[in-house]
């Protein structure tokens, strides 16, 4: 645990040495200190007419194993394998068959994917290398489209532990915590 919370800006760490105290199981466990948890990524689900927008955010540890930049031939060839698997994101979203979804647009975006680190206001990049993946399908049955099953995608990146959804559909907008043991939800 000690060399854990040196990697952790000082700050945090009354936070984290308290939280450590009280879950001695887990010792990467970072509480919620962050919007950028390990084992934790976000997902915004829109089902607007006929086009479903999905859009991901997932700390790069959740994927790829590691946040540094790819030096290594071993980890660019991870940084790769990882962004061809999310060019497909019919097989890492399980949508009903019967909607007849396709692909109309995707964007992917991380500072490991050479792009520039996200930067705030004031200018500061953010040390934490996230990935960012935006997809857009078109649905021909969105009347069809009743779940979404995110099952692939955990069993593709185990160490994503769980995802917080928004969802935002005909009946209105949800917030949804997914595991994998509750994979699928319900528009």
């Amino acid at each position: 645990m000690r060399r854990l919370l040196l990697a952790l800006p000082f700050a945090l760490l009354p936070l984290a040495i308290a939280h450590a105290h009280e879950d001695h199981d887990h010792d990467h466990s970072h509480g919620s200190l962050a919007a950028h948890e390990h084992g934790v990524a976000q997902l915004n689900a829109v089902l607007d007419g006929k086009t479903l927008e999905l859009e991901l955010d997932s700390p790069a540890m959740n994927l790829v194993g590691f946040e540094h930049a790819a030096s290594s031939d071993a980890d660019k060839a991870k940084v790769a394998a990882v962004r061809s698997q999310l060019e497909k994101p019919l097989a890492l979203f399980a949508l009903p068959a019967s909607a007849h979804c396709e692909v109309s647009d995707q964007e992917l975006h991380s500072p490991l994917f050479g792009d520039k680190p996200a930067a705030d206001e004031d200018g500061h990049t953010h040390e934490h290398s996230d990935i960012h993946a935006h997809y857009r399908f078109n649905c021909e049955k969105p009347d069809q489209l009743k779940t979404l099953d995110l099952t692939p995608l955990f069993k593709a990146f185990p160490a994503t532990q769980k995802i917080q959804l928004q969802l935002i559909g005909p009946s209105g907008q949800q917030g949804v915590e997914a595991t994998p043991a509750t994979a699928t939800l319900t528009f």
